[in-house]
């Protein structure tokens, strides 16, 4: 069986998708299904169980490939950064239609009609995609027939802006939560990960892989010389951006919320928690 890495690679010894065949061994291969993420976000768990690790989230209108289904979990692939788990399938729904709009705000309401005094039947996080039907004065048409204010959404496709650090800088205060990816809770990765997307870089889920495919090495100084807006700095398990020469915004467990602060005090406090020192600093 060829080694690969389990996070992306949907494969178990009991099944696997089609496309692994003659590449990983198991008892069956089956094509997937294609559907989408209709909750405002997905747990994507290591195991079906509600209380299993937390891998990551997926938001409103993400696709995914769906390759079982049972006792109300679907074993799927989302289709963005290839991550494998396990997600309710009661946050799944049809693949169409496609999102046109996504949330280009923190986080925005959803009403049952276009006004804001109509009691909220939701709340969508950033860059969760929706499918817009049409517009009435201040709100857009959602296709279920719910609406959003319209100008906190923003077309399908171009960045929402070219510096992904003022992306990233929306979420300070924002709690820590292992795995988490919207404005109720980030973890370190997902903050790279979702404030690339913004701009319109594609990045993988996780620090390691964070680490190893993105950017160019910068040398490592004693005092952290040399670093400018966007670099970003790689412990063992955590990442984090530099806001400018000197200063860190990172999600993190020691603050358990998003912060910025000296790069410096940061290393020396994670060596000293016995995690290690910087590993790498790449520049994008």
């Amino acid at each position: 069986m060829m080694l690969t890495d389990p996070r992306t690679t949907p494969a178990r010894p009991d099944l696997a998708a089609d496309f692994l065949a003659g590449t990983v061994v198991a008892t069956r291969y089956v094509r997937a299904r294609e559907q989408r993420i209709v909750a405002a976000s997905a747990p994507l768990r290591r195991e079906p169980r509600p209380d299993a690790l937390l891998d990551t989230e997926a938001l409103a209108g993400e696709a995914v490939r769906v390759f079982e289904e049972e006792e109300g979990w679907a074993w799927a692939q989302l289709a963005g950064d290839g991550y494998v788990g396990y997600l309710p399938v009661s946050a799944l729904g049809a693949f169409e239609p496609a999102p046109t709009h996504r949330v280009a705000v923190l986080r925005t309401f959803v009403y049952p009609g276009p006004s804001i005094k109509l009691p909220p039947v939701g709340a969508l996080s950033l860059m969760a995609g929706v499918t817009v039907s049409g517009f009435e004065g201040d709100f857009a048409h959602l296709a279920d027939g719910s609406a959003i204010f319209a100008r906190h959404l923003a077309f399908v496709g171009p960045p929402l802006a070219d510096d992904f650090v003022t992306i990233a800088e929306r979420f300070v205060g924002v709690p820590y939560l292992w795995g988490g990816k919207t404005s109720l809770g980030i973890d370190c990765s997902g903050l790279v990960q979702l404030a690339l997307s913004a701009a319109a870089v594609e990045a993988p889920r996780d620090s390691d892989l964070q680490e190893r495919t993105l950017g160019s090495p910068l040398p490592i100084t004693e005092e952290f010389t040399g670093l400018r807006r966007g670099d970003l700095v790689f412990w063992k398990g955590h990442v984090g951006i530099m806001v400018d020469s000197a200063n860190l915004l990172h999600a993190n467990g020691h603050h358990m919320a998003t912060v910025i602060e000296p790069l410096a005090v940061a290393a020396a406090r994670i060596e000293a928690a016995g995690a290690g020192p910087v590993t790498s600093i790449k520049r994008l």
